[in-house]
Order: structure tokens, then sequence, then C-alpha cells
């Protein structure tokens, strides 16, 4: 049986401010609907992503669930083919994006100097706080692609 990730919650406190910030970012703007006051959903996917996110008001509660604080949701991530062009196309879409950064035995400042898929990490947060992390994949690790 298939399973695939569609769609995220990203808690955020005002909807149209949330929506903008996505939407400048080029994001596609799948859905915006709404029942009544209490209840809105809007979802936007971010280029080539086969995973939306969801934002809205009321979402958790019609569904049975606990509704999460804005700014609660942490460490999404986005993967990217070069780090450093993400970070500067969102740069220029006035986003406040950290230092890229790698791990070796503790956070460094630059890409990884091999350029080593999985290495290199770039950080921003939506206007909740709600945190995004850019981590640089080029070649896949065996394993990590389905077959059909």
């Amino acid at each position: 049986m298939d399973m695939k990730l569609e769609v995220i919650t990203v808690p955020v406190s005002d909807v149209d401010r949330a929506k903008a910030f996505y939407e400048g970012l080029g994001w596609r703007l799948d859905a915006d609907i709404a029942a009544g006051d209490a209840f809105r959903v809007v979802q936007l996917t971010p280029p080539q992503s086969g995973c939306s996110i969801s934002l809205g008001k009321g979402i958790a509660g019609a569904f049975g669930v606990d509704d999460m604080a804005p700014g609660s949701q942490q460490r999404l991530e986005l993967v990217v083919s070069d780090i450093e062009a993400a970070r500067d196309e969102l740069i220029s879409h006035g986003v406040d994006v950290g230092e890229v950064f790698h791990i070796d035995g503790g956070r460094v400042p630059g890409p990884d100097p091999n350029h080593a898929s999985y290495m290199s990490y770039a950080t921003f947060r939506d206007p909740d706080g709600n945190s995004w992390l850019l981590q640089e994949v080029t070649t896949r690790l065996p394993g990590r692609v389905w077959d059909d």
C-alpha cells in the first residue's frame, strides 16, 4: 500500500500574513477555504515538492486534535541541490536566512568543504517563528529512493 506524506500543518497567528509570506517565497497556493468564522485552511506547496503545508485557523480542532501554538513547528526541512543558491533566492524574497553551516564535531561556518550530500545547512523562520532547515542534497543515500 502506498502512503505518502502530503501535508504538514504549520501553526500561525495571522493566516493572511503567513499566506503572503509563503506566497512571497514563490510557493504555489493550492487552496484557501473558509467555513464560517471558525475554520479556514490555506494550503501551499514549495516549488517541485511532493509535500505541502497547511495553515489556517480551527484546523486541528476540526479533526479532533489539540491546536498547536503559533511558531511551535520546528525544523521543517527543505532539501535543495545548491545551498548557497537557495539561501540567496530566499534572501532575494526578503527572508532573514542564517549563514550556511556544516557539521564537523559541531556547527562550523560555511558549506561542507566537499559539498557532500546531507552535510550543508541554513535556517530561517516564518513571521510566527516556525523554523525551517535547508539541507543540501545532491546524491541520495542508497535506499532513499523508492523502487517503482
